[in-house]
């Protein structure tokens, strides 16, 4: 598969106290025919994580039509699981509800950061989401004992299913982790039963993250793309993609994924956070470039 780099869709300028730098984490939910609400994760002055989102326009090369006024979530009270941040993992409708599934951040003195899913529903009565709980929905295990990131959610065959990242160990700086992406299963969507199955493996010589997976099935084939760093070569992220016949053992191919850093501009160091959707046909890819979301986001269209 081959894409081709359409733009940088919007980069957050100080719009607000809660919105002054990053747009990272995108994920594009369809409002009407042409319009896609696309959330993402933004950062105060104290770099404090918030969820936001803008509405674009597909039909008119994705012109943002709408930023919003107040964030969609907000960091939890000192010493709770999110009180560092809350970051964009995934959005999913349950019996036609909208959830967000969350990444709630802890700054950590022994170790860089505590990461949690947490979860938010959409009240139609207050017409924004709420927390579900003041507690994650998974959290620290047996099975994840360090930390555990963003999520990967789908629908299939009655069940639904997770790709998850998870430390399966951790040091006093971030690349001496080994964080790999885990599978979940779950018969409501909020409670997940964890059997320690590692999905996808560190592979290149150097590499310690994989993260964001994000999961299509098409023709009976699974596909996932996802965020890889490092390795000998690149310290930075890429955008990995890997296949499965059944979910659960993969192949990466990470250079058949079709997209890499431009020669210069906001994503010519790095690009991660991948999330693919479709458009009149069409496959897109909104991704992240340079500084984890600090030139905010762009869009990719499948040539193939």
């Amino acid at each position: 598969m081959a894409w081709k780099k359409l733009k940088n869709i919007f980069c957050p300028d100080n719009n607000f106290s809660w919105m002054q730098t990053h747009a990272a984490n995108p994920f594009a939910v369809k409002l009407s025919e042409n319009i896609f609400r696309i959330y993402f994760t933004c950062r105060n002055i104290s770099n404090q994580s918030h969820i936001g989102y803008v509405d674009v326009n597909a039909a008119a090369d994705f012109e943002v039509k709408a930023i919003s006024e107040n964030p969609v979530l907000s960091p939890g009270e000192p010493g709770m699981f999110d009180d560092s941040g809350v970051a964009m993992g995934f959005y999913l409708e349950i019996n036609g509800v909208p959830h967000i599934y969350y990444l709630g951040w802890n700054l950590k003195v022994t170790v860089p950061w505590l990461n949690s899913i947490g979860l938010a529903k959409f009240d139609y009565k207050l017409n924004q989401f709420v927390k579900v709980s003041r507690a994650p929905i998974m959290d620290r295990s047996h099975e994840d004992p360090f930390s555990i990131s963003y999520p990967g959610i789908l629908f299939d065959g009655g069940i639904y299913k997770m790709w998850y990242g998870s430390n399966l160990k951790w040091g006093q700086q971030q690349n001496e982790m080994n964080h790999v992406i885990k599978y979940a299963e779950s018969a409501d969507g909020i409670n997940w039963i964890r059997k320690n199955e590692i999905a996808l493996q560190l592979e290149h010589n150097g590499e310690y993250a994989l993260s964001k997976p994000f999961v299509i099935k098409e023709n009976g084939e699974y596909k996932m793309w996802y965020s890889y760093r490092a390795n000998a070569d690149i310290l930075n992220y890429r955008i990995g993609f890997a296949d499965s016949p059944d979910g659960k053992t993969w192949k990466r191919k990470d250079a058949d994924a079709g997209i890499d850093i431009s020669t210069d501009g906001w994503d010519s160091e790095m690009i991660e956070y991948p999330f693919i959707f479709t458009f009149k046909n069409k496959l897109y890819m909104l991704y992240n470039g340079n500084g984890f979301g600090i030139t905010g986001f762009g869009i990719a269209e499948s040539t193939i």
